[in-house]
């Protein structure tokens, strides 16, 4: 550019000048000149800030939501469990003492142990590459869904009892007293399989139900806490069949005097959902299915979910709206009850036919709690979350039997699972992901008051 060529805008004020255009710019250098005191086409005005691209927008709700939050959840759970895998294995101890001498023996036992130890949880719960045919290589995902059927009724019911706002820790007195009622009302009986099973069933989660329902009505009409009744009747039940179980003439096995309850009648028994070469899975994981359709309907479609859901929200707008909070709260947890009926009948019915006691729940009960938790107490995503503790049920056993990990390595994963799901803040710390907009508000108003009392 030759001297003086600029000298037309020379002193001109900047709303006058004319606009830049070009590749660097990203304005088009077809555009023309704008008036003063307009924007080009296609860009912020002076002072503004251009809102992001719609793909960065989509990325960053994505990183936020739920799922993402839940996946590393569990990744993270995985990776504690790993470093204690690491931890409490003897070659890696070995291995360590000469470290600086020979630090690759130690990251080699290190991998070994933690691949290890993966490997076989896969091998155990998912697919067995090492057994002779393909029926007994899927045999183990078998065994993972028959685990799992249990866990998901029983989450299911504390679930739906979550959404209502209620937090029903009674899932274990509930599973017991259904299983107790199914044996005195049908045990004894003479009856095929057609009439003998459904009955089974039905009297199971009627028992369920009417145990849970004694939370809903007394939290409906004295206003009692359900977690301080849901404890309670768990003892209640737990003692009730254990007096059962050794008193003749009620559920004790006759001509016996063990504490156990007569086995469950072959007509009584679910059938085998695959053959006899999946002994674990039967068609109470069908019916688990079911329930698992029924409880997303009536939560999310039916007219008696959103009711369910409005008290679950408020329930001083909900009562402000005309719905009988107290009518709710009984309808609640007799749902829940009778799901944790199903889960006590898939015990009896499946997997436990020998005979039973007062440790028949198996702690499902309160394993349904860590379900619906993970969950988020949507029914799918219970599904999802019992599969997963199915799992790592079914894999432990592996574990501990070809890699010598003890099966506390597992339930201390499920533990860590449950730490992380209750706080997101945390995981999204880790694994510095963009914090929601509660979160950001919350931290506005941390600092304002933080200046309001420096001031």
């Amino acid at each position: 550019m030759t001297p003086g060529a600029s000298e037309p805008t020379r002193g001109l004020p900047p709303e006058q000048l004319p606009t830049v255009s070009g590749p660097l710019t990203g304005t088009p250098e077809a555009v023309a000149v704008t008036a003063p005191g307009t924007a080009p086409a296609g860009t912020a005005p002076a002072g503004e800030v251009p809102p992001p691209p719609r793909q960065n927008v989509v990325i960053k709700e994505m990183l936020r939501s739920n799922w993402v939050t839940t996946i590393l959840a569990i990744v993270a759970a995985m990776i504690v469990g790993g470093i204690l895998m690491a931890v409490t294995d003897e070659d890696v101890r070995a291995a360590s003492v000469y470290f600086f001498a020979r630090p690759g023996d130690t990251f080699v036992a290190i991998w070994n142990s933690v691949y290890g130890g993966y490997e076989a949880l896969f091998r155990g719960a998912i697919y067995n590459p090492r057994a002779p045919d393909f029926l007994t290589q899927i045999r183990p995902l078998t065994n993972t869904l028959g685990f799992a059927a249990p866990l998901i009724a029983a989450g299911l019911g504390v679930a739906l009892a979550f959404r209502v706002g209620l937090f029903n820790i009674g899932g274990r007195g509930q599973m017991l007293i259904a299983a107790a009622v199914a044996a005195l009302v049908t045990f004894n009986l003479d009856l095929p399989m057609f009439i003998h099973l459904p009955l089974t069933l039905a009297a199971g989660i009627a028992g369920g139900a009417i145990w849970g329902g004694i939370v809903g009505v007394l939290k409906a009409r004295t206003g009692a806490h359900e977690v301080i009744l849901t404890i309670m009747l768990n003892y209640v039940a737990f003692y009730l069949v254990a007096w059962m179980v050794r008193t003749p003439g009620l559920l004790q096995r006759a001509a016996e005097d063990q504490p156990i309850s007569d086995p469950t009648p072959p007509s009584a028994q679910f059938p085998d959902l695959l053959g006899p070469r999946f002994p674990l899975l039967d068609w109470g994981f069908v019916i688990v299915i079911a329930a698992t359709v029924f409880v997303w309907w009536l939560v999310e479609r039916s007219s008696l979910g959103f009711r369910l859901r409005a008290v679950g929200e408020n329930p001083h707008a909900a009562r402000a709206a005309g719905i009988s909070v107290q009518r709710m709260y009984i309808y609640a947890m007799l749902f829940a009850g009778g799901l944790a009926g199903l889960a006590a009948m898939n015990q009896i019915q499946g997997s436990v036919t020998s005979g039973f006691d007062g440790y028949i729940d198996a702690g499902i009960g309160f394993d349904a709690i860590t379900v619906a938790l993970l969950g988020r107490s949507r029914a799918w995503g219970v599904f999802a979350a019992g599969i997963l503790f199915g799992a790592l049920k079914a894999g432990s056993f592996t574990m501990q039997a070809s890699q010598d990990i003890p099966t506390d390595i597992v339930l201390v994963v499920q533990s860590l699972i449950v730490l992380f799901i209750a706080a997101p803040p945390l995981v999204r710390t880790i694994f510095f992901l963009p914090k929601t907009d509660a979160e950001k508000a919350a931290k506005a108003r941390a600092k304002a008051a933080k200046k309001a009392v420096a001031a």
